[in-house]
């Protein structure tokens, strides 16, 4: 077991030390982030099928696997009532690049919800809301 342990350990450190990406956790979700020094490849062009009732189209984009950049197909997301979907997207941070999977966001602000400070945007902090989630004051 102590030996499984020094391995893995050797083995995290070596490909941390190629710089050609990270996993860091998220906390309030299983997603690792990803980032990595080298940007994606421009988007390619995609049909997009007409409206399906129902669904919400998740355009194409590049995901990181395996070492190098891997084009995904859109597809059809079921949809979800009173949330807007937050297609995935690379952003340059200092030189690096990261990924942002797709996602639903209650409030449409573009804010993920975890992080949040005013999720039905009344001006009032969810800390000092006595419901957060619902934008009429009463």
């Amino acid at each position: 077991m102590k030996k499984l342990a020094i391995s893995l350990a050797v083995g995290a450190a070596s490909i941390l030390s190629l710089g050609t990406a990270v996993m860091v956790p998220t906390t309030a979700q299983a997603q690792p982030a990803v980032i990595i020094q080298n940007a994606p490849p421009p988007p390619r062009s995609e049909r997009v099928p007409p409206p399906r009732r129902g669904y919400v189209w998740a355009p194409g984009h590049y995901e990181w696997q395996r070492g190098r950049h891997v084009w995904v197909r859109g597809t059809w997301v079921r949809a979800r009532p009173g949330y807007a979907y937050r297609a995935p997207e690379w952003r340059e941070r200092d030189g690096r690049w990261e990924y942002n999977r797709g996602r639903w966001d209650r409030d449409r602000d573009g804010v993920p919800n975890r992080m949040d400070r005013d999720r039905d945007n009344d001006g009032v902090p969810n800390r000092r809301d006595s419901r957060p989630n619902n934008p009429n004051r009463s």
